[in-house]
């Protein structure tokens, strides 16, 4: 894992087609296993238990990725770039990362960007 390093706005945008890739490949992951659950006659604990692990494990994964381009992973699907004020933040499904918000005020102060 990369430490968390500060992004200009340009570097963080020039970023993001790949945060959305692998978000989308780890939603879809998330996805595939909450769908084949439901397809299940039986569930039994230890098949609750393997599906928890396994989406779990997507989720970390994700969450390396995202850590391992500087950025941080806050929350699910969350993702904020450090920009030594505050962070620019993108939350999947957004199009785009077009929030920022201060480092007390997190996601609930998000405000779109200028």
């Amino acid at each position: 894992m990369s430490e968390p390093r500060l992004f200009t706005l340009s570097e963080a945008r020039m970023l993001m087609p790949e945060v959305r890739r692998v978000t989308r490949e780890a939603v879809t992951a998330v996805e595939q296993i909450q769908e084949q659950v439901s397809a299940l006659d039986t569930l039994t604990p230890e098949v609750m238990a393997e599906a928890e692990k396994d989406m779990r494990s997507a989720v970390d994964a994700w969450a390396a990725t995202i850590e391992g381009y500087g950025a941080q992973a806050k929350g699910l699907w969350l993702v904020d770039f450090d920009n030594g004020a505050g962070y620019y933040c993108w939350q999947h499904p957004e199009p785009e990362l077009g929030h920022y918000h201060d480092y007390e005020a997190g996601f609930s102060g998000r405000t779109p960007i200028q």
